[in-house]
């Protein structure tokens, strides 16, 4: 195989092993088997291993590498990564619709999200590639867990920005979200660890922090993370948060369940009925995040010590 040719295939590889991804992690589809997944990666790696110069870094197969860090470095968050107040009955859920209506002096809509149990990170993207990942940290500065993150096949290494998956988005652009493990995926790695007689781990939110918290970048890659984005923060285009889910999605990214909500009405029935379906769901959640649709309400109603008026958790009893 020429060098011109060996750069032709391994660009179509990447393109395929991405649309695979994507189909997987996104569409929940799976279009091919984990073995002739597996192969095409593998012919990429040999590809790419015969002609070192055609390697790029958004392959697949630069998810894992270099040495382990000796320490985090810190980023500072563009925008802060703030919590959110938790509200725990009817009555405390309607007494904060009912405060940012009349801070906002009109009827507002919502977007409703199930409040998956993981680790929030920001993920930054320039000229469409991914540069940083970085924990919440104290909400104005986080660790930098980048070559972590690179490890988790759910996370775009370049964003999508057409059905090709071309990347030609421009600009620097942050998407938010949640690093979290599956309860089959726990279990299986738990029974692994039990086996080999080692500590089982107490629980999935501990074990993905703790996992991202590794100086060895090969220690995240050894356990089946994944990531949910909540939405993205840089303004393409986006004048609701549902549209900010829509794009996060289009960009390449899974997004959790979710639902309009035109009143208290419409946000308890989703709550109810997430409730009714929390065991049989795949992952872990603790709640419902409400958040107010419109960007620039949402916005405008400010924030309050470290919480932002116009996003809440509504808890399910312990």
């Amino acid at each position: 195989m020429t060098h011109d040719e060996a750069e032709k295939r391994a660009e179509k590889l990447r393109k395929l092993i991405d649309k695979y991804r994507y189909d997987y992690h996104v569409l929940d589809q799976a279009e091919v088997s984990d073995a002739a997944n597996d192969a095409l990666k593998h012919e990429l790696f040999l590809l790419e291993q015969a002609f070192p110069d055609i390697v790029t870094p958004d392959s697949p197969t630069q998810r894992v590498g270099g040495t382990p860090l000796p320490k985090f470095s810190k980023i500072t968050h563009a925008t802060p990564m703030l919590s959110m107040e938790d509200v725990f009955t009817d009555d405390e859920a309607m007494a904060w619709m009912t405060r940012v209506e009349k801070l906002a002096e009109q009827k507002l809509d919502y977007v409703c999200m199930p409040k998956i149990d993981g680790l929030a990170v920001s993920l930054v993207y320039i000229d469409g590639t991914l540069v940083s990942a970085a924990t919440r940290g104290d909400g104005k500065i986080g660790e930098d867990v980048t070559m972590n993150v690179r490890t988790i096949e759910s996370v775009p290494l370049v964003l999508r920005s057409s059905p090709s998956g071309s990347p030609s988005v421009r600009g620097r652009v942050e998407v938010r979200g949640e690093i979290y493990m599956r309860k089959d995926d726990f279990e299986k790695m738990n029974e692994q660890r039990k086996a080999n007689d080692e500590e089982e781990f107490a629980n999935p939110r501990n074990v993905s922090a703790g996992s991202i918290r590794q100086l060895d970048p090969k220690v995240a890659a050894s356990r089946p993370l994944r990531f949910f984005a909540w939405g993205v923060v840089t303004d393409v285009g986006q004048s609701t948060h549902a549209e900010s889910l829509e794009r996060a999605r289009e960009f390449g990214f899974a997004v959790p369940p979710w639902s309009d909500a035109k009143g208290f009405d419409d946000v308890k029935k989703f709550f109810l009925q997430l409730g009714k379906q929390r065991e049989k769901l795949a992952y872990w959640i603790d709640g419902v995040v409400i958040r107010v649709n419109d960007r620039h309400v949402f916005d405008s109603l400010g924030v309050v010590g470290k919480t932002p008026r116009g996003l809440v958790a509504w808890k399910f009893p312990a």
